[in-house]
């Protein structure tokens, strides 16, 4: 018996109050004017599965407003502290509890909506990312310049055979005009800021563009402190 119960799936707080109110799915979706489908997904936080994340905000709203969610019970699936309850009502308790209801569905959207909006952003940021390093040339297409600017040749020649270990074509390794470059980044000439990008992002480090020079394909990474990996 104890193995059954915790194999059962635990139910959104959202599931529970539309249980607490014996309604199936079938009618709290009637209610609220959803379809079945849309009242699973919010029911188990598949929020992703509207169309936008404004249209999961307005279902998510027409839902708790449909299942006659109050102040309290809101605050309580938002997972806020709830007051205790007055001893008497008036006009102005009235429009606090409104307020309060207003105030609880906000917290409950973010609970629910705004994650999926913020894991939509990733992916969108990610999938445009991939598409622009999809246009470059390749790694071995570009030629590296590796300066030491830092004074530790040995550190320079582990970022120069870091770079060469990711398919570019290494130039050089010689000495920088100067020993206190402050930390390490990758610089480019025209036409070659998303190449430079892309490699600073491998290196985790910045970018800085060079004050001349029109070849996108020739990136110059002046090597400063150790710091990880990269330096």
């Amino acid at each position: 018996m104890e193995l059954a119960t915790a194999l059962a799936p635990k139910r959104s707080a959202l599931a529970q109050a539309r249980l607490q109110r014996q309604l199936p799915v079938r009618e709290a979706a009637a209610k609220a004017g959803l379809t079945e489908d849309e009242v699973s997904w919010l029911e188990e936080g598949r929020v992703y599965r509207f169309r936008s994340p404004d249209d999961a905000l307005l279902a998510l709203t027409l839902y708790t407003t449909a299942l006659g969610v109050d102040h309290r019970e809101a605050r309580v699936l938002a997972g806020l502290p709830v007051p205790p309850k007055p001893f008497e009502a008036n006009p102005r308790a009235r429009l606090l509890v409104l307020a309060g209801v207003a105030a609880a569905v906000v917290a409950l959207v973010a609970a629910f909506v705004l994650p999926g909006r913020a894991e939509e952003q990733a992916r969108a940021a990610e999938a445009a990312r991939l598409a622009v390093e999809a246009k470059l040339p390749k790694p071995w297409e570009i030629g590296v310049d590796i300066l030491n600017g830092n004074g530790d040749i040995n550190h320079t020649r582990v970022v120069a055979s870091r770079i060469g270990a990711l398919g570019y074509h290494v130039a050089r390794v010689a000495r920088a005009n100067r020993f206190d470059y402050p930390q390490t980044a990758v610089y480019y000439e025209r036409g070659g800021k998303a190449a430079a990008e892309r490699l600073a992002r491998q290196l985790d480090v910045g970018t800085r563009p060079l004050p001349g020079g029109d070849d996108p394909r020739r990136l110059v990474v002046i090597v400063g402190p150790p710091r990880g990996p990269a330096g």
